[in-house]
This record gives C-alpha cells, structure tokens and sequence, in this order.
C-alpha cells in the first residue's frame, strides 16, 4: 500500500481557519508523518486535484462553494481514485453516515478526534480506496476473461464431423500480453456427401472489433459450406461481409479455405492473401506448399480474383494450416524472424511425433525461439489435419457390401 512505504499527501477542504488549525495540530501530534495541504474552497481544490491528486482528502461539508454531499460528489467527479475522510459538526453523525454511503471512506467529528484516531481514519480511508478499486479492477478483469471466453468459443469452434475419417488437432495460443483476443479463426465442417471444408483466417489488428469480426466470417463460412456455396463465390461473399462489418477501412481478413474429395486424396483449396501450409507425409517428411491465391479479403473490394488450385494428397498425409504469429515471432535478441523457412525448419525436426505432439512442439519450439523478446507478439492459430485412409475405406466397403 502507498501509505505503508511514504508519507501520504493529504489534502484539507476547509473554510474555517480554526478548524483548518485543528487539523493541523493533529497532524503534528500523530505518529503518521503526513505532507498536509490546505485549500479554502472546492474551486481551489479543484486545482490541487487537477494537477496532482493526493492520498486522501480530508472534506469539511460546509464550503461556501459546496455543501453537504455535493461536496463528497465533486471531490470523486475531480478525482475518483483518492479516499474521502469526512470532516463533520458534532451533531452531523447521521450526515457522516450518509456521506459514507454516498462514497466516501470514513467520517470524522470535529472536536472528538484524538491523533491516533486521527491517524487510524486516514490510514484505513487510504487502504480501503485501494482495496475497493483491486476490486473493481479484478471485476472488470473478471468481465473480461468471461468476454474473451465467448468470443473464443465463437472464433474456435468443435469441428462439425459425422465420420471420424478425419483426425483433427486444433490450438490457439493469445499472443504476449494480448488482454483481448485478436481475429485468428477455423472451422471444420463436412458436408451431406462427405467432403471435409476447413478454413483459417486471421483478421488484422487485436481488440473486441476484430474478434467480433473473425465470429462473423467463421458463422458465415460455416453457413455457405452448410449451403454448398463453395470457390471464388465463397470469398465473395465473405468479403461483402467484411467490408459490411468491419469498423474500419484499412481492416482486412487473410483466409485459406480447402475441401478435401471424400476418398482423402484430392484437395481443392483457395487462398486470400494467408501464408502457406505445411504438407506431412507418413514417412516423416514435410515440405512447404503454397499454391497460386488473390489478395486478403476486403483489399480491393469487389475486384479480387481467387483461382481454385488442386492439390494431390498422399495416402496418410496431413495438412497442417495456422496464422502468421507462428512464425512472425523473432528468433533472438536481434530483428532477424522466424520466417517460412525457419518454421519449415522447426517442422522437420518434429516431423516423427504424433499429431497432437508436433503440434505442440511446433508451437513450443516457436515460443521458445522469440523468449529472449518477451515470446510470440501475435496471436497463433494451427489447424492439423489428417485423412485416416483405412477408415475411409473401410465406410466405403462398408457402404459397398450394404448395396
């Protein structure tokens, strides 16, 4: 606490020169050295409040500017975060109590006050402001991990799987000191015939905006999946929503959206302006794969172009999509980042571990790297996912042998 470690500044509202000189003498007497400061008027303690607000205000409720609980309303409206000792006439007990639940910490009855009870009012005036405002702080934090809980449960949904053909690992990981969620999504969904959609997005910039946008284009991409609106229509219709939400011009959304062919061997995937992806084979091999794509969602509204590429997939391969705070992150004390090919790096090396594992250990040796610099500044999203071939095709002979 502040008055446990330095002499608490105290300021004195009062009119009444006796009074103020009481109050002074209390002072000298106490054992609780204070730097006591007198002013004569709410006007002039406006302007001791303006500049430099002290520990507590001792306030007399009888200014010929200020009266009554008005006075105790004006010094929390100059400076909310100090404590209030109500200064109050001998036949006032129920006006101090009214000024107690009008806010203030504590009231005193002139004339009846010995130094030490002097010194204990402050003191307690002084610890109980602080505590009641650790408990504001810790409800408004409280208020906001709830809102980040929501909003994560809508960035970050339970994949829509009716098989289990596709194995799925998901993380997401809030970047250093990021007291909000920034607008890194995915999604998972497979539709009535049995293709599997994936998407993941990143929407620039952190705050409630951006989040709140990253839910809208997530639901929305989860809606046209559902309705079989898929390709270039697909990212049109996403930026309109975009370029409707979004709470400013300059934002934008990176995405790449894929649907992998029921039998797990072809993927047709579409990229707008989102890095790459990393391509694992079941013999412990892993490559960079970055097909041709257009720009991010909402750059050039209504001019983009988002070719559909194909893609072969290996029996057994897993494709492993995440946000740019991956490897965005620094590698050092230096400026030199991770980079794509840092991350490939990274990748090769737990290319072995199970799904779950590496990516775990992708993540973990990324935030290991960019430590010496406080750890990862962005957000960072990773999707993993992998065809289990012998249960597709198992459903498919099973599908087969019912005919």
């Amino acid at each position: 606490m502040a008055w446990q470690w330095r002499e608490p500044s105290v300021l004195l509202i009062e009119d009444d020169p006796g009074d103020a000189l009481l109050v002074e003498e209390l002072v000298a007497d106490s054992a609780l050295k204070m730097r006591l400061r007198w002013a004569r008027s709410m006007a002039e303690a406006r302007e001791v409040l303006s500049s430099q607000a002290p520990d507590c205000v001792l306030l007399d409720l009888h200014l010929p500017d200020a009266r009554g609980l008005e006075a105790v309303s004006m010094v929390h409206s100059l400076a909310d975060q100090v404590a209030v000792v109500v200064l109050t006439g001998l036949a006032e007990d129920d006006t101090g109590l009214a000024a107690v639940a009008a806010g203030a910490q504590d009231y005193l009855v002139k004339g009846r006050v010995e130094p030490e009870l002097f010194v204990r009012a402050v003191r307690y005036a002084i610890q109980r402001k602080e505590a009641e405002q650790a408990a504001v702080a810790l409800q408004a934090s409280q208020m906001q991990a709830q809102e980040n809980a929501r909003l994560e449960r809508g960035l970050l949904p339970r994949p829509l799987l009716h098989r289990p053909a596709a194995e799925v690992v998901t993380r997401y990981r809030p970047g250093r000191a990021q007291a909000l969620l920034g607008g890194d999504f995915y999604d998972i969904v497979e539709s009535a015939d049995g293709t599997v959609h994936a998407v993941i997005g990143d929407v620039s910039g952190h705050g409630p905006d951006e989040a709140a946008l990253g839910v809208a284009l997530r639901i929305a991409w989860r809606t046209l999946v559902l309705s079989g609106v898929t390709g270039a229509e697909q990212l049109s219709r996403l930026e309109e929503i975009l370029v409707a939400e979004r709470a400013r011009v300059e934002v934008f959304a990176t995405l790449t959206s894929l649907s992998i062919a029921p039998e797990g061997r072809r993927v047709r995937m579409l990229r707008a302006g989102h890095p790459g992806l990393l391509l694992r084979t079941d013999d412990g091999q892993v490559r960079w794969v970055e097909v041709a794509g257009g720009p991010a969602l909402g750059v050039v509204p209504g001019l983009a172009n988002w070719p559909v590429q194909e893609l072969s997939l290996p029996v057994g391969a897993a494709l492993v999509l995440f946000t740019d705070g991956l490897f965005e992150g620094y590698v050092g004390r230096g400026k030199e980042r991770l980079g794509e090919e840092g991350l490939l790096r990274l990748a090769q090396e737990v290319a072995d571990l199970t799904p779950d594992a590496f990516v775990d250990g992708l993540i973990h040796r990324a935030e290991t790297l960019a430590e010496s610099q406080g750890g990862l500044d962005d957000d960072v999203a990773v999707l993993h996912l992998r065809w289990n071939t012998g249960q597709a095709n198992e459903n498919e002979g099973g599908e087969e042998r019912s005919e």
